[in-house]
């Protein structure tokens, strides 16, 4: 049936997981096309987790470059030139952005540059440089990602959305972040670490929704050890501006005034013009296309992947599912990618890190020991800088000790994390943890000598 198409399979979106499932299914020998309408590598690459890391790197140079009088260095003013971050950032930026584009070419997947829209069940237009191009396809794939959204209040055009702090040519001194999600925490403390005044403003009395709790406690408390603001419980009802200043008021009426207002509020599909229905599609334009477990939306040749679908907005998420469909369709080798487990991570300062269950969600199971530990790191005993303990948590299902989860806040915990998602997904025991010795002295070593159980939860949840 695919020789009667141009394509095996199209690809819309050149993001992380459209560029993966393209670029092996090429691989496999299929016959493939993609189209990217703005930048190749997507929100991760352009105006998210890789620019955003470079400037949490950069705010952290700052820190450590304090950090060191306490062990005998000495350094001349210390200042940060904004516009040399930006330059350094966008060319490495660029360059990454480049590589996705040449590994569609090396694998043989032909790419298009031009936002696409279906034209019907198998075609599909792209609007190129060039014109208005059709083509046709088995198989396609919407990978198209998602983009930034403003809350729906008056002056909501005065603040900014996340995407907009790349095209800054001068950081603001004073910045007022409202949403405390993985964006308004990273960018919030990544501005601050560059110098600026950060306010932090959100609707529930903890950051970070969804995280175990005990974790959410201990952010909020370090953060404001390191000097934000932190304003639960408040929802922007208006903003205004006076005089270049931002104006923002708040439904309990407090009033916040700042230079730049970011706006983390959420997110939203990038499907309108898509015209989903003349692909037979019953999605929506602007919200999120269901699939099945094998990612198929309601027309079975149609998939969906990545953020577009808002199950599991991790770019490696992405990328493992754009390659499994693809080894599914084209490599004779079905299988899928499971949504437990998945690990993640927040670059805060110190940042945040967690895979598998939280202690509230070990409870609803059952019986389950949780084991923490709360210190301060070695180096931190010699600097004194106060926002830097570490906590580290196991979640262990009694009776059996399986690992359930494993969460940490401290430096480097994403690089440990890592680690330690190799236990939790592999279904490992706190008594093979045990039988690991350390390295020492590493933070890292506390996750194999924790010894004994801070409390057990669930109990009460099984005997129900």
């Amino acid at each position: 049936m695919s020789g009667t198409y141009d394509f095996d399979l199209f690809v819309i979106g050149g993001g992380s997981a459209g560029v993966r499932t393209a670029r092996i299914a090429a691989t496999h020998g299929a016959r493939v096309g993609i189209a990217e309408g703005r930048f190749w590598g997507g929100t991760c690459v352009n105006v998210g987790c890789v620019p955003k890391k470079l400037m949490v790197n950069a705010a952290e140079y700052g820190t450590w470059a304090e950090d060191a009088a306490a062990f005998g260095w000495s350094f001349g003013e210390r200042r940060h030139d904004w516009m040399t971050l930006v330059r350094a950032r966008d060319e490495e930026v660029g360059r990454i952005a480049a590589v996705y584009a040449r590994m569609l070419n090396a694998a043989g997947a032909k790419t298009y540059e031009g936002r696409a829209r279906f034209l019907g069940p198998h075609e599909i237009e792209v609007e190129t440089p060039d014109g208005a191009q059709r083509v046709t396809a088995a198989r396609i794939v919407i990978a198209v990602g998602g983009h930034p959204t403003r809350p729906s209040i008056p002056g909501a055009a005065l603040g900014m959305i996340s995407d907009d702090l790349f095209t800054l040519q001068e950081m603001p001194r004073r910045v007022l972040m409202v949403g405390a999600g993985y964006i308004g925490l990273e960018f919030g403390n990544l501005l601050h670490g560059l110098g600026a005044e950060v306010t932090v403003a959100y609707r529930q009395s903890l950051p970070l929704r969804g995280f175990d709790h005990e974790l959410r406690e201990a952010i909020a408390e370090t953060l404001t050890q390191n000097g934000l603001t932190l304003l639960p419980n408040e929802t922007p009802a208006e903003i205004t501006e006076r005089g270049g200043t931002k104006v923002v008021r708040f439904l309990s009426g407090k009033v916040v005034e700042a230079d730049a207002v970011i706006l983390a509020t959420g997110r939203a599909p990038n499907t309108r013009g898509m015209n989903l229905e003349a692909a037979g599609l019953t999605a929506r334009e602007g919200h999120p296309i269901p699939v099945d477990d094998d990612h198929a939306t309601n027309v079975p040749h149609i998939y969906a992947l990545g953020d577009v679908t808002d199950r599991v907005n991790l770019t490696p998420f992405a990328t493992a599912t754009g390659h499994a469909l693809a080894d599914t369709l084209f490599g004779n080798r079905p299988r899928k990618v499971s949504y437990e487990n998945v690990p993640k991570a927040v670059f805060t300062t110190p940042p945040m890190s967690s895979v598998g269950l939280t202690e509230e969600e070990a409870a609803v199971r059952g019986p389950a020991d949780i084991y923490t530990a709360r210190f301060t790191p070695l180096r931190h005993t010699i600097t004194k800088r106060a926002g830097r303990r570490a906590l580290m948590k196991l979640v262990v299902e009694a009776g059996t000790g399986r690992l359930l989860g494993a969460h940490m806040l401290g430096e480097d915990s994403p690089e440990i994390m890592q680690g330690m998602a190799v236990a939790v997904v592999n279904g490992l025991t706190k008594a093979q943890l045990d039988a690991t010795i350390g390295i020492h002295p590493t933070v890292a070593e506390e996750f194999v000598t924790l010894r004994t159980a801070t409390r057990r939860v669930g109990d009460a949840a099984k005997a129900a």
